[in-house]
């Protein structure tokens, strides 16, 4: 009232400047910038004087003002009510009881960078300012006793909107900070309501005759007079009645609670600095409130709004003040337990889910085990695998769910998802699926995921489909291809022969994937080993013939083991037979192969055969061959066949002199008349001189 600012630093040391020559009504200090803006009078009877203060220059040691100019163009002396100053400097508002507003545009500091104009004007008195800044977006908000209205200042023209017919009395509006949205707050003595530029926002029954309105790091505090509250005073006097104090509250609209509540006696302003708030009142006292640290203030609040069963508050308080993950997911685990125990499945469930990558999944499965509640068991297993969070075990536990549950559509969802996005133990799960009966989804597992055993253990073992086996098999690499044959080729051979006989055939000359395209780029065929497929073919004779006969054809080095087969099978064809010309044409088949020259290293094994199945024919050639000429004749000598005997010494004779003395035995030896043929056997050793006439 003396004209003069003062400065009330930490350390509580007052100091003050004189300012104005009669009185100081009004400050504003800019919350970025060293900048103060005062409201007073030099002198009677003339419009109040602004001046603008650099804290941070000196003039003869007092702040230097930088500006002065009148608070209304004109000479007309009006009350200024209100102030406001933009954080860039570029615009100032001042309100004044006749309801005018003048905004002062450009720098503020300086006259001849900005200029003033009459924004508003209207019949009720302006009781609070509020610029908000959006991007490029400027507003500002003008509240009256009976109005609200938003200006706005980045277009040209200021076009303005009314948001309200109520209004609100002097300090009793603020602007709040991002977490709300920056929205305009307006105390009116039934609520508190929030305002945007263009519209109404929500609303809160806050009571009382409002005095004083602040916004403060999230919170909204509200001074009061309330005769129907009585809280725990903690400042005020000792009176028993506190009917007429002043209530003070701080209120965390985001959580919906009030963080702190208080009687005082009047208060003159309730200031924010240094990190706390500090309450000024009339007896010339400092209150200081401080604010608790999160952690503190959870201590404190949880066991009450757990008590209470307020979880969703605890949650969203807990939230707003940033608390860790660990200490969220307790909060959830609670909440969870909670509502099991009420037995809200659905709804534990979901609390359950939160906890994930925190809480054991152990303890979560155990209680919908026991509860057989499968559906939720299902949802919190799923978020475990999406989370990529699941172990073998849990994968087991999911199918076995779905496949209980019957719900083949999310099964489906659940395996077909690509393979950058798979999140569980795919050979588990194909078992898991095998066993409970699903073997269309393990088979698209496996094949997808190219377990080639488990695809074909199953269509063979389980679907039976042994063309799709064999589709299968033709399609996979040469090296897997052979081994898949090797160990599944007798089953194949026995439920679709051909096939198999044709996709051996191709494996063992030039084998190529059947997926691999065409083209001068393609790799060159491989081939297997025809003899070791032989054993497929065990009861096949046919389809083995024909295999062997098949390698024969374009390998003629192939393996001895494939001769020597073949040669086995067609003696036995040869043996069984009984129409006369296919036995025939049996026969030259199996003499043909004899002579084709690859029995000379297996000469025994060949003669065993032919011996074996009486093949006279092949017998004799191998003799022959062997230069076996007495095998020869001793085997016509068996058979009875004297001029074969004849034909045998006269053929051989040279070779070997001893064929003649031999046949010249036998036929002596004989009981039915052989003389014919011993004069001719006499006349030849005779010729040639073979044996003494003695003898």
């Amino acid at each position: 009232m003396e004209g003069r600012i003062w400065f009330l630093p930490r350390s509580l040391q007052l100091s003050s400047f004189q300012a104005y020559k009669l009185r100081v009504t009004h400050l504003y200090q800019l919350k970025q910038h060293s900048i103060l803006v005062s409201v007073g009078e030099d002198e009677e009877g003339i419009n109040p004087l602004v001046k603008v203060w650099n804290l941070e220059k000196r003039d003869g040691g007092n702040p230097l003002c930088t500006r002065i100019f009148p608070a209304i163009p004109g000479n007309k002396p009006t009350v200024v009510s209100c102030l406001t100053v933009h954080e860039n400097l570029n615009f100032m508002a001042i309100g004044f009881a006749d309801g005018s507003v003048v905004l002062t545009k450009g720098d503020i500091t300086r006259d001849r960078h900005s200029k003033t104009q009459i924004l508003h004007e209207g019949g009720y008195p302006v009781t609070g300012l509020a610029f908000r800044q959006s991007g490029k977006t400027t507003h500002l908000f003008v509240v009256t006793t009976e109005n609200i209205q938003s200006y706005m200042l980045s277009v040209k023209d200021c076009p303005h909107l009314e948001l309200d017919t109520h209004g609100c009395g002097l300090r009793c509006s603020s602007l709040s900070d991002p977490s709300q949205d920056l929205q305009f707050v307006v105390a009116g003595n039934e609520c508190v309501y929030l305002y945007q530029p263009d519209e109404r926002g929500p609303c809160f029954a806050f009571e009382g005759q409002k005095l004083i309105v602040h916004w403060y790091r999230g919170y909204l505090i509200v001074v009061s007079k309330d005769r129907k509250t009585s809280p725990k005073s903690e400042f005020a006097g000792n009176e028993p009645q506190n009917l007429d104090k002043q209530v003070l509250n701080i209120y965390d609209l985001c959580n919906k609670f009030i963080a702190y509540s208080s009687i005082f006696d009047d208060i003159v302003d309730v200031l924010a600095e240094w990190g706390s708030l500090y309450v000024l009142t009339r007896d010339g006292k400092i209150h200081a409130l401080q604010e608790k640290d999160t952690q503190t203030k959870l201590e404190a609040r949880e066991p009450m709004l757990f008590r209470k069963n307020l979880f969703e508050m605890a949650i969203n308080l807990a939230k707003s003040h940033h608390l860790d993950s660990d200490g969220l997911s307790e909060i959830f685990r609670q909440y969870g337990d909670h509502l099991y125990n009420k037995g809200n499945h659905d709804g534990a469930i979901q609390q359950y889910i939160r906890t994930i990558g925190k809480l054991e999944p152990s303890y979560v499965i155990r209680k919908f085990l026991d509860a057989q509640r499968i559906h939720n068991l299902t949802a919190y297993l799923q978020t475990l695998h999406l989370q990529s969070l699941a172990n073998a075990d849990h994968t087991t536990l999911l199918l076995n769910c779905y496949t209980k549950l019957k719900d083949s559509s999310k099964l489906e969802e659940f395996i077909k998802t690509s393979e950058s996005e798979v999140r569980f133990d795919v050979e588990t799960a194909i078992k898991v699926l095998r066993q409970a009966g699903y073997y269309s989804h393990a088979v698209y597992l496996a094949e997808k995921h190219a377990h080639h055993e488990w695809y074909l253990k199953i269509q063979l073992e389980d679907i039976k489909n042994y063309q799709e086996a064999l589709r299968y098999i033709g399609k996979l690499p040469f090296d897997q291809a052979e081994s898949n044959m090797k160990r599944y080729g007798k089953i194949l051979m026995r439920h679709v022969p051909d096939e198999t006989t044709e996709l051996l055939k191709i494996l063992c000359t030039d084998y190529r994937p059947s997926g691999d395209g065409e083209g001068p780029g393609m790799s060159e065929g491989k081939k297997a080993n025809s003899e070791e497929f032989i054993p497929v073919f065990a009861n096949n004779s046919r389809e083995l013939k024909a295999f062997l006969e098949r390698m024969t054809e374009v390998q003629a080095d192939s393996p001895q083991g494939v001769y020597d087969t073949l040669l086995e099978l067609r003696l036995q064809n040869w043996a069984h037979e009984r129409d006369e010309q296919i036995k025939e044409k049996l026969h030259n088949e199996a003499l043909t192969l004899l002579k084709s020259g690859r029995f000379q290293t297996v000469f025994d094994k060949a003669l065993v055969l032919c011996q074996m199945h009486n093949f006279k024919d092949g017998v004799l050639y191998l003799y022959e061959q062997g230069k076996l000429f007495q095998q020869i004749m001793h085997y016509h000598m068996q058979n009875e066949q004297y001029n074969k005997v004849i034909e045998v010494c006269e053929l051989y004779g040279d070779q070997e002199a001893c064929l003649w003395e031999q046949a010249l035995g036998y036929f002596a030896r004989k009981e039915e008349d052989c003389k014919e043929y011993i004069a001719a056997v006499l006349k030849h050793i005779e010729n040639k001189n073979l044996m003494p006439p003695l003898l």
